[in-house]
């Protein structure tokens, strides 16, 4: 094989490069019908996924008397509304959108020789650490583990309320999280 056709025309031909397709969480949605081998049943997976998003906080703080009330109650908390139904089902599109424009656009870097012939070994080694990344189920539980802890984290000392909610409590002792909170 030419230098070349192991350089600059790999990508020109159809790859199967994906930063969606493929993983833990990928082969999740693929085992649970949310998804089909190239991204499909969209509509589906932003359904359920807002709907597991939305719909246990809001039976959990019904349950605990705090989807209506004098604080800010699980109904009037717009916020949580706009994360779980508008926030959620557009990051899911930006998936679609993500693995639609990426390879395109990585086609073009080495089509208009944005990438000299000496780096096209390193490019072409991001592209495959990236898709090592992609499938690391380490990763995906690191990041798991750090989205929960860091996040957890964050919003306790840095977002929210100082007031009654339906996701936490105030006390003497701090802050105190609901059932549906917790969730």
């Amino acid at each position: 094989m030419s230098p070349l056709r192991t350089g600059r025309s790999m990508l020109l031909e159809p790859t199967d490069f994906s930063l969606v397709l493929g993983g833990p969480l990928f082969q999740l949605y693929r085992r649970v019908h949310l998804s089909g081998p190239a991204l499909e049943l969209l509509h589906r997976r932003v359904l359920v996924l807002s709907l597991l998003a939305w719909l246990p906080p809001a039976i959990l703080s019904a349950a605990e008397g705090h989807l209506f009330g004098p604080h800010l109650s699980f109904l009037h908390d717009v916020e949580s509304h706009v994360r779980f139904l508008v926030v959620l089902p557009l990051l899911i599109v930006a998936e679609i959108v993500a693995h639609r424009r990426l390879k395109p656009l990585l086609k073009c870097f080495v089509e208009r020789e944005l990438i000299s012939e000496r780096e096209l070994p390193k490019f072409y080694a991001a592209i495959e650490a990236a898709v090592r990344a992609r499938n690391s189920k380490w990763l995906e539980v690191a990041l798991v583990l750090l989205t929960y802890t860091g996040g957890q984290w964050l919003w306790r000392n840095r977002v929210a309320l100082g007031t009654q909610s339906w996701y936490a409590l105030y006390s003497g002792t701090g802050l105190h999280l609901t059932i549906a909170g917790h969730y």
